[in-house]
């Protein structure tokens, strides 16, 4: 939801007066009440600039994201074709198809275990192949 400059100034001016209402019963003097005014009403101003300012920089970072082109990958030549990093995609050439395959599912938000039945391997051998490409890519890499 958007900051709503006049509700919140209604909100505060109802809380500041309910509060000053409280102070005079508790006897504080007018200096005083005077003094905290001025203190929170600097305070609520900060606080407007601040959502101000997150609200314009949210409706940017939206616009942003709706300019930006997202390509939705689902194969493996679909994750092949997205990568930029001439040295991974060469290092990818070299996986096996079952391996790349898992990649693609774990990118997918599978779990490794729900990745296993799917490309008929068991859980463990799952794990070891990424690892086995974790390691190719670190070696590649450091290089």
């Amino acid at each position: 939801m958007s900051y709503n400059h006049g509700r919140e100034e209604r909100k505060w001016r109802l809380w500041k007066e309910s509060e000053e209402r409280q102070l005079r019963e508790l006897g504080v003097d007018e200096d005083t009440i005077e003094q905290l005014r001025v203190e929170d009403r600097a305070v609520f101003n900060s606080d407007r600039r601040f959502y101000t300012h997150q609200q314009e920089a949210g409706t940017y970072l939206e616009t942003l994201a709706e300019s930006e082109s997202h390509t939705e990958v689902w194969t493996v030549c679909d994750l092949l074709d997205e990568i930029e990093n001439e040295k991974l995609y060469q290092i990818l050439l070299t996986v096996d198809k079952r391996t790349m395959q898992i990649i693609l599912l774990k990118m997918c938000g599978y779990t490794t275990k729900e990745i296993a039945p799917i490309v008929c391997l068991s859980a463990g051998a799952v794990y070891a192949r990424l690892d086995q490409l974790k390691k190719k890519l670190k070696n590649s890499i450091c290089k």
